[in-house]
C-alpha cells in the first residue's frame, strides 16, 4: 500500500525543505511540486556540491524518481529550461523523468514588469516580492485571462489569448504605471520556440499520480514558501500569492483529500523572514547577528539578507493546525551552538481584543512576544546523526519545542548535507 507525504514550511519560508525532500526521495517513486513558482529557492548540498532549484522538484538528483510539476504551479518556461540544462551539464539525465502539467499557468514577461512596477509605486509600503511575476500570474489565473502550458500547442489560439492579455497589461503598464509597453510579436515567437523544447515533458499529471498509487508507489509532495505566507491565512498582505499550507497539495496536483497520509512540517530552530511584513520575534542585537552570520541567512532566490529572530512557538501552533502537521523536522539547530541562552516565544501580548486576532499584518503589528529562556549548550551539534549525541541542553530545547507546539519533532537537521540528519521517526515508516 502506498504512502503519500506532504512537506510544507511552517514559518515564513526558507526552512530547509529542499534538503529534506531530497533526503526522503529515497523512499518514493515521484516528487510533485504543487504551488508557487520560481520565487522559491530550494538548496541541496551533496558532498561539497551545492545545487539551487527553483522549479525542478528537489527529488531530481535521484535516478529513477519521477519529478512532476502540478497544475497549481505558475510556470516560467525559460527559467525551467535553464535549470534543466544546468543539471544536464552536471551529468544528470533528467528529461525523461520530468513532467509539467498542461494546466500549469504560464508566467509571461508582462507579469514580471507589472510586479516590479507595482513594488516601485508602493515605495515604503512595498510587499517585498521577488519581482518575478508570481502575483500577477496568479491574478490572471483567477481572472480567467491566464495562459496555460497546454495553450502553447495550439498556436492560433495561443496568439489570440496572448493578444487579449497583452492588450490589458499594456494598458496597465502605460496608463497606470507610465512604463513602456511589451511587444506581442517578440513574446509569441519566444514562447512558441521554447514550447518545442518543452513539449516532450508536458503531460497530464493526474493520471500519472493515479497510476503510481494503483501500483502501490509512495509519492512526496513538495511545498514552497511557508505557512505564514499563505495568501489566505498568513500575514496578509505581506504574503505570497498562493496557498502554502498542506491542503493545497491536493488542489495543486490532482490528488484527493483522502490521498494524503502524513504532513511533515519543516521549521528552523529559530525564525527567519525575507522581505517586508511583521516579525514579532525579530532580533536586532548580537544574538541576531550571530544567527544570521552562522546560518548564512541569505535568500536562495534573491540573495537578500534574511531577518532573524527567536523561535516563535505561538505562530508555529497556528501553522501546525493549518496543515494538520503530523511531525516536525527541525533544521539548523547547529546555528544556535554558540549562544549562551536561547529563547522561545510562547505567547503574544495584545493591544487589541484577542478574539479579533487573525495573524494578519494589522494584528501582528500590535503584539509583544512573551518568552521563556533556556540555557544554551555551547557545544557543536554540527553533523550529528543520533539524538543521544545532542548535548543535554539541546535535547531539553527540542523537548520544550515539542511541548509548546503540540506535535513530535521527528527529524533534526544538523547541517546542510543530506547525511547530516537525525531521524527519530521516518514519515514513510
Amino acid at each position: 500500500m502506498n504512502r503519500n507525504v506532504v512537506v510544507v514550511g511552517t514559518q515564513w519560508g526558507d526552512e530547509g525543505k529542499g534538503k529534506i525532500v531530497d533526503l526522503l526521495t529515497d523512499h518514493v517513486s515521484a516528487v510533485v511540486r504543487f504551488q508557487g513558482g520560481h520565487n522559491a529557492g530550494h538548496t541541496l548540498v551533496i558532498g561539497n556540491e551545492k545545487t539551487v532549484l527553483h522549479l525542478v522538484p528537489s527529488g531530481i538528483l535521484h535516478a529513477g524518481v519521477r519529478c512532476l510539476i502540478g497544475n497549481g504551479v505558475v510556470f516560467e518556461p525559460f527559467a525551467f529550461m535553464k535549470e534543466v540544462e544546468l543539471l544536464e551539464t552536471r551529468g544528470f539525465s533528467i528529461r525523461e523523468r520530468l513532467t509539467v502539467s498542461p494546466a500549469a499557468q504560464l508566467i509571461m514577461p508582462y507579469h514580471a514588469l507589472i510586479d516590479s512596477a507595482r513594488e516601485e509605486a508602493l515605495g515604503a509600503k512595498k510587499i517585498g516580492t521577488t519581482g518575478r511575476g508570481i502575483g500577477p500570474a496568479y491574478e490572471d489565473k483567477v481572472a480567467r485571462r491566464g495562459i496555460r502550458v497546454g495553450d502553447l500547442y495550439n498556436l492560433s489560439s495561443f496568439k489570440e489569448k496572448l493578444t487579449e492579455a497583452i492588450d490589458f497589461h499594456n494598458f496597465v503598464l502605460t496608463k497606470y504605471f507610465c512604463k513602456d509597453p511589451v511587444d506581442p510579436d517578440n513574446i509569441f515567437d519566444s514562447y512558441a520556440s521554447v514550447a518545442e523544447h518543452l513539449k516532450p515533458m508536458v503531460a497530464d499529471v493526474v493520471p500519472i499520480l493515479e497510476k503510481l498509487q494503483d501500483a502501490g508507489d509512495n509519492i512526496l509532495l513538495e511545498g514552497a514558501q511557508g505557512s505564514l505566507l499563505d495568501v489566505d491565512l498568513g500575514t496578509y498582505p505581506y504574503v505570497t500569492s498562493s496557498n502554502t499550507t498542506a491542503s493545497s497539495a491536493g488542489l495543486g496536483s490532482g490528488l484527493g483529500p483522502k490521498d494524503i497520509d502524513y504532513v511533515l512540517g519543516i521549521a528552523k530552530a529559530y525564525t527567519t523572514r525575507v522581505g517586508e511584513g511583521p516579525f514579532p520575534t525579530e532580533l536586532m542585537d548580537a544574538p541576531g547577528e550571530t544567527i544570521a552570520k552562522k546560518g548564512n541567512e541569505f535568500g536562495a532566490t534573491t540573495g537578500r539578507p534574511r531577518r532573524c529572530g527567536w523561535f516563535d512557538a505561538f505562530a508555529m501552533k497556528r501553522a501546525v493546525t493549518l496543515s494538520s502537521v503530523s511531525g516536525i523536522c527541525l533544521t539548523k539547530i547547529d546555528v544556535l551552538d554558540d549562544l549562551e541562552a536561547v529563547k522561545i516565544c510562547v505567547d503574544y501580548e495584545y493591544e487589541d481584543k484577542r478574539e479579533l486576532f487573525d495573524f494578519s499584518s494589522a494584528c501582528l503589528s500590535g503584539v509583544t512576544p512573551k518568552y521563556i529562556e533556556m540555557p544554551g549548550w555551547q557545544e557543536s551539534t554540527s553533523g550529528l546523526t543520533e539524538y543521544d549525541q545532542l548535548p543535554e541542553a539541546a535535547r531539553n530545547y527540542v523537548k520544550e519545542l515539542e511541548k509548546q507546539i503540540g506535535v513530535p519533532i521527528s527529524m533534526i537537521s544538523t547541517g546542510p548535507d543530506r547525511e547530516e540528519t537525525i531521524i527519530m521517526a521516518n514519515p514513510f515508516g
